[in-house]
């Protein structure tokens, strides 16, 4: 299998994992579905609206990014049009004493969005990495370091 078609299939999946992750955040995260606040429960919400905001825009970025790398694969952008869409912004964690206030669900769903985009910001970093200095290079450098650790 090629490295192209390789990823390709990195981008499909985390692409299909971010749509079903954004879908869930969009559920967690509709304040319209909670009742009135409860007395002692403001931080609750209000952590729940910061990583609200956190999550879905952490995902809305990502998806932006993947459909950008899907146009690639479809042949609908070239690489230098691909470059010029950027690199994927800097992800801003979580805020741990936020976190502390959140059921463990909604914990677990903010760090799956933390752990894709993780993902999707190593794949950007080698694509980004690999454009700078072409396929040739690349492969040597890997060559390179291959033998080195032998």
């Amino acid at each position: 299998m090629n490295t192209h078609r390789i990823r390709r299939q990195v981008v499909e999946e985390l692409y299909e994992e971010t749509l079903l992750l954004a879908d869930e955040a969009r559920a967690t995260f509709d304040m319209r579905s909670r009742e009135t606040v409860e007395p002692g429960t403001e931080p609750a919400r209000i952590a729940l609206s910061i990583e609200g905001l956190r999550t879905t825009t952490r995902l809305m970025n990502l998806l932006a990014w993947l459909l950008n790398q899907r146009a690639f694969f479809a042949g609908e952008l070239t690489p230098a049009q691909v470059r010029m869409s950027g690199k994927l912004s800097q992800d801003r964690p979580s805020d741990p004493v936020q976190m502390d206030r959140l059921q463990p669900v909604v914990r677990a769903l903010v760090r799956e969005s933390e752990r894709l985009y993780a993902r999707a910001e190593r794949l950007d970093t080698q694509l980004q990495r690999e454009g700078d200095e072409g396929p040739a290079k690349t492969l040597q450098s890997r060559l390179a370091s291959t033998f080195e650790q032998q």
